[in-house]
């Protein structure tokens, strides 16, 4: 697959790299598992001197010993000693960035918590002595948010204020999802919309099914839901070293989430224990789960919805975590049965996000979300401000658009435009249909 949507983000390495003349340059690259990091960085290091060290579980001895090799076959020069520690080798690389510009790619950082968490503050100890003297582009990358944020963000942690530099890569908005089917003459709204659905716009998913030439809902879905497909045990392996041991309770809440149980009390009740402590984490400390209020509503307001980021995750949580036995017992049937009588009404909510992710992107609203009144009254699909100009949109999204109800939009929305009586509002009923259209005008 072809390179698709960093164009941003090498700009910014590249400008980074000038900047290595007579110091050295931090960059942090995180972001969740699939979404490109690596592929981000070597792209960026092509053509220039660098040194790649993936930091895989293993002792602090061994990764010195493949990494020694790695140097003096990349600088062709001698090391004399014995390197065992992370340290040392740290040094080394900073000592030959005062000879010649370099860059150095670090993978899966946060690995270090599990071999030596001490190498932390030996590299910034390092970092401060070397900056001024070294040519060096260091880019550290590391998959769990978790980890990476409390390594780099956490004030009490060595390296807090030490990055120039932090790129969070997301997922591949939906007119990036539009020009690989392009490109590929498999574009319609339908595959959009399924695509979507299914990979959230995570790159390495879009390689997968571009690999395998599945691009309809049929194609997807037989490949998703087959013997050894590589979807099934996704969800778990990306979430799971970020959970640790208590991953039983974060799978169950989120699995409730992906099912419509989008309050906390609701959650509780089923779980029959307090949860706050583990949303709070999912929202803050893994960036998985985001909470919403209804438009309008005042920012100390209790009244608020939670719900999974990730469409991929939600997914999975819907229809595999959830039926799990099934998997076990190989009863894809059974699971695409259920998939079957239950993805029209699951696809709803997912037309609303890609309405309100269009929309976003476009650019011209500084507010876009849900309305609704207590008890979950009067909800209203997609609201966007536009404060500057005093406009607000209005929005009822179904998937079949003539099941549009402008004068129930209507009456739904009266309290709402109250609040906001000297805008212009502008009410639109919109449908899966008109995704091409409202892509073109609000987007590309």
């Amino acid at each position: 697959m072809k390179f698709y949507a960093r164009e941003r983000e090498l700009e910014l390495l590249e400008k980074q790299y000038t900047q290595v003349k007579d110091k050295s340059i931090m960059t942090v690259i995180t972001g969740r598992r699939r979404i490109g990091k690596t592929s981000l960085s070597k792209l960026y290091a092509k053509n220039k001197k660098t040194l790649y060290l993936f930091i895989s579980k293993k002792d602090e001895v061994l990764l010195c010993e493949e990494f020694i090799e790695r140097i003096k076959a990349e600088f062709n020069i001698p090391v004399i000693g014995d390197i065992r520690k992370f340290r040392d080798l740290f040094k080394l690389i900073m000592e030959i960035g005062k000879k010649e510009k370099i860059v150095v790619i670090i993978d899966e950082f946060q690995e270090f918590f599990q071999i030596n968490e001490s190498v932390y503050s030996e590299i910034q100890n390092l970092w401060d002595e070397y900056k001024n003297q070294a040519k060096v582009h260091l880019i550290f990358i590391g998959s769990i948010y978790s980890l990476m944020h409390k390594i780099f963000k956490n004030s009490k942690e060595p390296l807090f204020g030490r990055a120039d530099r932090i790129l969070y890569l997301k997922a591949f908005p939906p007119k990036v999802i539009k020009e690989i089917l392009s490109d590929n003459k498999k574009y319609s709204v339908n595959n959009l919309f399924v695509n979507y659905l299914l990979t959230g716009g995570v790159p390495r998913y879009q390689e997968i099914l571009l690999d395998n030439e599945k691009y309809s809902e049929e194609e997807i879905l037989d490949f998703y839901f087959e013997v050894d497909s590589p979807f099934i045990e996704e969800g778990r392996t990306i979430l799971i070293e970020e959970f640790g041991k208590e991953y039983g309770t974060y799978f169950s809440i989120l699995e409730l989430m992906s099912d419509g149980r989008t309050s906390r009390s609701e959650i509780e009740s089923i779980l029959e224990k307090d949860i706050g402590g583990y949303l709070e984490k999912l929202v803050t400390d893994y960036d998985i789960v985001g909470k919403i209020k209804p438009i309008g509503s005042k920012p100390t307001g209790r009244i608020q919805k939670y719900y999974i980021k990730d469409n991929f995750l939600k997914f999975w949580f819907r229809f595999v975590y959830k039926y799990r036995s099934a998997i076990e017992n190989n009863n894809y049937l059974y699971i695409r049965k259920n998939i079957e009588e239950n993805l029209r009404t699951y696809s709803g909510p997912i037309l609303e996000r890609l309405y309100h992710e269009i929309y976003r992107n476009s650019g011209n609203y500084n507010e876009i979300g849900n309305y609704w009144e207590k008890g979950n009254q009067n909800e209203i699909d997609l609201v966007c401000i536009d404060e500057m100009n005093k406009r607000m949109i209005i929005g009822e999204i179904k998937m079949n658009k003539d099941k549009v109800n402008m004068k129930k939009l209507n009456e739904k929305s009266k309290k709402l435009i109250k609040k906001y009586k000297e805008y212009e509002i502008e009410e639109v009923g919109l449908g899966l249909q008109d995704l091409d259209e409202v892509l073109e005008e609000k987007y590309l």
